[in-house]
């Protein structure tokens, strides 16, 4: 990363920028950093000024405690003055819900995309994603970082050989440096089922996309998001799961975030 910003708490958040073109600013999801967006950044450079960031707690941003969904939107305003006051925003995962909460806030958001938002969509559902974050709450408590995480992959219906030997894996390290955030992704989706009533208030165009060999559960959730939102458009590629392709996404993108209207 190389430019700063700073949040209205006083957070510094670090961010690149590149391209020409209406302003987009991508914003990551859980377990991950803006480092993860490079490769979509650069493909949608050509049309785009584009902005990726690590969000607060990660990477070479800071963080203030305590944390509150609003200072991640007032992030956001901050990224958004340093893009020129306006821009698209587009998140993945519970970057997505990131995003549409901060157009809901009326933050100067011109367009917003979001990929497959893993909100909870029956009582199944919910029910795990309220036992997910009791467990998650005690093991960040008890400084037990591992376990957060692999709270998480477990979420992600990882399987268990796969989680122990993540534990083994060089990466694993940084997945710990990052846990404590597990725990601000799980706030900004709410009590997890779609907030449509919140959703409801977003008064910009949205495009939702989804995997279609994603779960459906996934791509219901998505659905949900674009039939709350007041001008919203539901969308499927070919082929992609929730580790979407960014060649596959970046045009979709760009037709949709490229525009000024």
């Amino acid at each position: 990363m190389d430019k700063k910003t700073i949040s209205r708490d006083g957070t510094e958040l670090a961010y690149t920028r590149a391209g020409e073109g209406p302003a987009v600013i991508l914003v990551s999801g859980a377990m991950s950093t803006g480092g993860t967006m490079a490769p979509l950044a650069g493909l949608l450079a050509d049309r785009c000024t584009v902005l990726r960031y690590d969000r607060r707690g990660r990477g070479e941003s800071g963080d203030t405690a305590p944390y509150a969904v609003e200072r991640e939107v007032e992030d956001l305003a901050a990224l958004i003055d340093a893009a020129g006051g306006e821009a698209a925003l587009y998140g993945i995962s519970s970057g997505g819900a990131l995003v549409l909460e901060a157009a809901a806030a009326g933050l100067p958001v011109r367009r917003v995309a979001v990929y497959e938002t893993p909100y909870a969509v029956d009582e199944e559902g919910a029910q795990r994603r309220a036992a997910y974050t009791a467990d998650l709450t005690e093991a960040l408590a008890q400084g037990r970082r591992g376990d957060a995480v692999e709270l998480f992959l477990r979420l992600t219906g990882l399987a268990e050989e796969m989680i122990r030997g993540a534990r083994q894996a060089p990466m694993w390290e940084g997945m710990e440096a990052i846990a404590p955030t597990l725990a601000y992704d799980d706030a900004v989706l709410g009590g997890g089922a779609p907030p449509r009533e919140r959703l409801a208030a977003v008064g910009v165009p949205v495009l939702a996309v989804a995997g279609e060999a994603s779960p459906p559960w996934l791509r219901e959730a998505t659905r949900a998001v674009a039939d709350a939102v007041a001008d919203g458009t539901y969308r499927e590629l070919e082929g992609q799961t929730h580790m979407v392709d960014p060649n596959v996404l970046a045009p979709v993108l760009a037709e949709f975030l490229g525009s000024r209207g």
